[in-house]
């Protein structure tokens, strides 16, 4: 039964220039691991809450010193000296300890730091590699996701020229990470040239790394993402499909959908997306409604099925109430699964086990302001996610987690998920 020796963290600057919080957990064993904690821009009213200091004259108020103040004394009172039976017992200490309901107390960001970084200690004493520790909290027998890669970008992740968020490329016919890779690298150089021939843009990225040229409306930025997989060589649908981040919540307003100049009630938001997948090749569709249209969900996921999936971000937050009651409403059939939307490795863990109950897919997902922490590749891996999505192949924060599935795929005989959501 290990125990806490040592806590410490810091505050560190995202892939934003974000501040963030990064811990370091140090057990009785000498052995030590230290974490740091990402942070979203396109955030779900149902997220646990980060601790920001609120003082405009420093980092307009988004600076992280308080929550690192609660990791170095508070949480570390209260644990150091502690032994700990298992990452439940933790995650459960941590929870009571802030005794908030969104975590709001201590900070959503101090509480999931010192998680992760007691897993990663505990993973060294255990002489494991950590997605072999992450698969051992759920049970699960670890398998290097598939891939899904920025490659266009609009709304909060660059400078809302289209409505909706993301186009990602899945590389569906790849046979290994490695080979995913490669696949993707010859689309977004593909994606690059059109943005410049098209657009006069240079290779600019937004957040997650995506290209952001100014397209005209959605359907433009679907056509070139084709048109970038066939300029690659490469088959639409059958070597390379599409998943589409439509993060509806944020073009929300007063019940109807203003996207592309159109005003669309719920059913017309839903034919909208119909005419997408009746003209390119999709296999996903996240957050295609907004997070609190519980009423049209159910359509949507019925129209979808057999199509592409039905996935949940702000819709579910992560949060097991909330996957509950979609999975009781028929309301989707994917998660996308964000630590930080939750809080603690146990609670994510206990989201992941709901999803996987009802038959859904999991797609284990970074934030756009991450660091270059790689902990991520490991919990897809141990978690045996369907996907993975951290952004595209051009910053480093998100290189760090590819470069990780790589050297997991390299050094261990683990199976590879790709090939299972071609394009019908």
């Amino acid at each position: 039964m290990p125990s806490i020796e040592e806590l410490y963290a810091l505050e560190i600057l995202d892939s934003r220039g974000r501040p963030t919080v990064q811990a370091t957990c140090t057990l009785g064993s000498g052995a030590s691991g230290t974490a740091s904690v990402p942070s979203g821009a396109s955030t779900g009213h149902a997220e646990a809450r980060e601790l920001r200091d609120g003082d405009r004259r420093r980092y307009g108020g988004l600076g992280c010193r308080h929550a690192v103040a609660n990791v170095n004394g508070a949480i570390r009172s209260a644990l150091t000296g502690r032994k700990i039976a298992d990452q439940a017992e933790l995650d459960l200490c941590l929870c009571e300890l802030d005794g908030t309901p969104d975590k709001g107390r201590l900070g959503a960001n101090a509480i999931l730091v010192v998680s992760l970084a007691f897993a990663r200690a505990v993973s060294q004493e255990r002489a494991t590699p950590l997605f072999a520790y992450f698969a051992s909290l759920l049970g699960t027998t670890p398998r290097l996701p598939q891939l899904t890669v920025n490659l266009f970008s609009g709304g909060k992740h660059a400078g809302g020229q289209v409505s909706i968020q993301d186009i990602l490329v899945v590389p569906c016919s790849a046979q290994s990470v490695d080979q995913a890779l490669a696949m993707v690298y010859a689309v977004y150089q593909a994606a690059a040239a059109i943005s410049l021939e098209k657009y006069g843009m240079r290779a600019l990225t937004a957040d997650e790394g995506g290209l952001a040229p100014p397209f005209l409306d959605v359907d433009a930025m679907l056509y070139d993402a084709v048109a970038a997989i066939e300029r690659a060589g490469l088959r639409p649908g059958a070597d390379v499909a599409l998943a589409v981040d439509v993060a509806s919540s944020h073009f929300y307003v007063d019940g109807n959908y203003l996207l592309d100049h159109a005003r669309l009630a719920s059913h017309g938001m839903i034919a909208r997306i119909l005419t997408w997948l009746d003209r390119y090749p999709i296999v996903s569709i996240e957050d295609g409604l907004a997070e609190e249209d519980w009423g049209a969900w159910p359509d949507l996921n019925t129209v979808l099925q057999g199509r592409a999936l039905t996935l949940g971000d702000d819709f579910l937050c992560t949060n097991p109430g909330r996957i509950r009651r979609a999975v009781e409403l028929r309301a989707a059939n994917a998660l996308l699964l964000k630590v930080n939307q939750v809080g603690t490795l146990t609670e994510a863990a206990d989201a992941c086990r709901l999803a996987r109950a009802a038959g859904w897919a999991v797609v284990v997902s970074a934030r756009s302001g991450e660091t270059e922490d790689n902990w991520l590749a490991d919990l897809a891996t141990g978690w045996a996610g369907d996907f993975i999505k951290v952004g595209s192949i051009t910053q480093s924060e998100r290189l760090a987690k590819y470069n990780r599935l790589l050297e997991i795929e390299a050094r261990y005989d683990l199976p590879f998920a790709g090939g299972q959501y071609e394009h019908r």
